[in-house]
């Protein structure tokens, strides 16, 4: 019998062969994968676990103290710069310059960094600049690719402050 012609089946045994070639190659990579060592977990931060700590409580000033002083050490880390905006943001009687500086300063470092584009937008709301905040949804938009939670919170910020500026 000639091997295109042979069947098992209705399947000709070339392809069947074939089939079998393909499914192997596929779960060998699909072990591979699960075989992989595990990247390194990054290291954790002592100043950004004491400024976090601080934001959950609230205490808005402690957390700006900590981040103040963490910018002033290590001024290319975009984490610090962005939490220390958005505790400013947070806090009383927010210096909105200083907000914009610091959230300025994180997308220069890390341009990518989601948490920095949605506090930046939520930022333009508190001034009333919905054109600037929808830029950094798009910009969201293009980093998370498959969504993120950065830009869902962004859009519902813009979402609440359209409507309630419709509402007035």
């Amino acid at each position: 019998m000639h091997p295109v012609t042979t069947t098992k089946g209705s399947i000709p045994v070339k392809k069947y062969l074939l089939a079998s070639m393909l499914a192997l190659s596929f779960s060998g990579v699909a072990f591979a994968a699960d075989t992989s060592p595990a990247m390194p977990a990054k290291p954790r931060d002592a100043t950004l676990d004491r400024a976090r700590d601080a934001i959950a409580n609230k205490d808005w000033t402690g957390a700006q103290a900590v981040l103040r002083d963490a910018v002033a050490t290590n001024p290319q880390n975009a984490d610090y710069h962005n939490l220390y905006a958005y505790s400013v943001r947070k806090g009383p009687n927010p210096d909105m310059s200083l907000v914009f500086k610091e959230y300025n300063a994180a997308l220069s470092i890390d341009p990518k960094h989601k948490g920095a584009h949605e506090y930046l937008g939520e930022a333009y709301l508190m001034v009333g600049n919905v054109d600037k905040a929808k830029e950094h949804l798009a910009q969201l938009d293009k980093i998370c690719f498959f969504g993120c939670s950065e830009f869902n919170e962004l859009k519902t910020a813009i979402s609440d402050y359209e409507a309630k500026k419709v509402a007035r």
